[in-house]
């Protein structure tokens, strides 16, 4: 308890807040890091992912992609790729952490788009769209919040693992546990954590609010129930609810 009252009392100290090492730069420079990373890694995901989940090819290979990358240790590939570029700017852990979040990116590109109903891709060909036309005005739309769903969690693990590059000389809030460790300054190191813990949580309620908002006007997930003849047995199934077009 004392730990998080030196933690807090840090925190508040006024001198913590000004100058090029305060805690508004080092907050800019960690969401700034997050941010350039989590479009490069959606860059380099969202197109592989929709091709996958739009025409059903080489699925297996992506999950084995992404399985693989998901294994890569972060710390070690950041110390890695310093060494054999013997760069100590913020290129090795950008290029580590894009790795990192590619997998959750790419997962949420092509398993939204599987999770659309093949019954309306097929009414929407049906009528004489083409294979873009499909995928822009069908696919894309009821699968945004799956992709959002990958983006999110992208989001948070870079945001959360931006803290470990402050091992090269960085900014960001990881300058805080490093810095502090250097000195034995444990309130600065426990402020500094609250500090990616707070961010974190703020940056998922603003993905889940994107994720509630991409949901296409008209479309409803609930559940009606069918009665069976001759039974009482009631069944459940979601079902999509779509506005009628008025009849004139």
């Amino acid at each position: 308890m004392t730990d998080f009252v030196a933690a807090f009392g840090w925190l508040a100290d006024p001198a913590n807040w000004a100058g090029p090492s305060g805690i508004p730069t080092r907050l800019g420079e960690h969401i700034l890091y997050s941010l350039l990373t989590l479009l490069l890694a959606a860059i380099i995901a969202l197109p592989i992912g929709f091709a996958v989940g739009h025409t059903g090819r080489f699925r297996g290979l992506s999950v084995g992609v992404s399985g693989a990358l998901r294994a890569l240790p972060t710390l070690g590939l950041v110390v890695y790729l310093a060494l054999i570029t013997t760069n100590l700017t913020i290129v090795p852990p950008l290029i580590a952490l894009t790795i990192l979040a590619i997998p959750p990116v790419l997962a949420g590109a092509y398993s939204g788009l599987e999770s659309v109903d093949r019954n309306t891709i097929d009414a929407a060909r049906s009528i004489g769209m083409t294979g873009w036309q499909v995928f822009t005005k069908v696919e894309l739309p009821l699968a945004l919040p799956l992709v959002i769903g990958g983006i999110r969690s992208g989001g948070l693990q870079v945001i959360a693992t931006w803290t470990v590059a402050a091992i090269l000389p960085v900014g960001g809030l990881g300058r805080f546990l490093f810095d502090g460790l250097a000195v034995q300054n444990y309130p600065e190191m426990l402020g500094g954590s609250i500090l990616v813990v707070v961010l974190a949580l703020v940056a998922d309620a603003v993905f889940a609010i994107v994720q509630r908002l991409v949901v296409p006007r008209g479309v409803i997930a609930g559940r009606v129930r069918d009665t069976t003849d001759g039974d009482n047995h009631r069944s459940e199934r979601p079902t999509v609810a779509t506005e009628s077009a008025p009849t004139t």
